[in-house]
């Protein structure tokens, strides 16, 4: 699902009072089609977006300081759906450590369909976007509280009986990033089939960390069941 688009004007009169909501909507638009269109932010600039939206470079800096702030919102949009996408994954199991695989995987597909937001998000340099730094708000772009409760009704269920529910989380935010970059930044390496790669790479994550705190877990996630893509 993509942020909701608008027909643009291909030159614009001048903004009447109380039109500057409206052109500060535009311009996202416009920025976020020219980022899906060309792939690549840093073929994305300002003087792109202003002709695409009919308007002036100035009359964008009035809205926000500069291209990566602007870029940045444009991306945070995709992620508020980001947190319903892993909700509706995990609500398809019963089993909540079936639930937290689920989870897993539709994080690494919804960075593969959108892999530059991702990588603007969550691939950058710690000092390039300094608004993704606010702990608060890397906690909601990257659904992690969800994943808190995820993994916390793993243990209340059984699982983890000895493990600490933020290491956990940590540690499958981290595993999950880590092939999402890797399938983001090295398209051209010969992986596995996707679909068969990134459910395999999931669980055995999640299997190393019960053998941890349980030698009674594994039999409950099936290796060789299809993945969901193919159910």
């Amino acid at each position: 699902m993509e942020p909701a688009e608008a027909l643009l004007p291909s030159k614009r009169t001048r903004a009447r009072r109380g039109d500057g909501a409206r052109l500060r909507e535009e311009i996202l638009v416009a920025a976020d089609r020219l980022l899906r269109e060309t792939g690549q932010e840093s073929n994305v600039s300002i003087d792109a977006i202003a002709k695409a939206v009919g308007c002036t470079a100035p009359s964008i800096y009035l809205h926000f300081p500069d291209r990566r702030t602007l870029l940045i919102e444009v991306c945070e949009r995709y992620y508020a759906l980001f947190g319903a996408t892993l909700d509706a994954a995990g609500a398809a199991a019963d089993d909540p450590l079936e639930a937290l695989a689920h989870r897993g995987e539709a994080y690494v597909h919804f960075g593969l369909a959108h892999p530059e937001p991702y990588r603007l998000l969550f691939m950058h340099g710690p000092n390039d976007v300094p608004a993704t730094q606010d702990i608060a708000r890397v906690r909601s772009i990257s659904a992690f509280d969800d994943q808190l409760g995820a993994v916390q009704r793993c243990k209340d269920a059984g699982y983890f009986p000895d493990g600490d529910v933020y290491e956990i989380a940590c540690a499958l935010w981290a595993s999950a990033h880590g092939i999402t970059s890797l399938l983001i930044s090295k398209p051209g390496f010969p992986w596995p089939p996707l679909a068969d790669f990134v459910r395999a790479t999931v669980l055995a994550h999640g299997l190393g960390l019960m053998s941890h705190t349980s030698s009674n877990c594994a039999h409950s996630l099936d290796l060789e069941r299809a993945p969901i893509g193919e159910r």
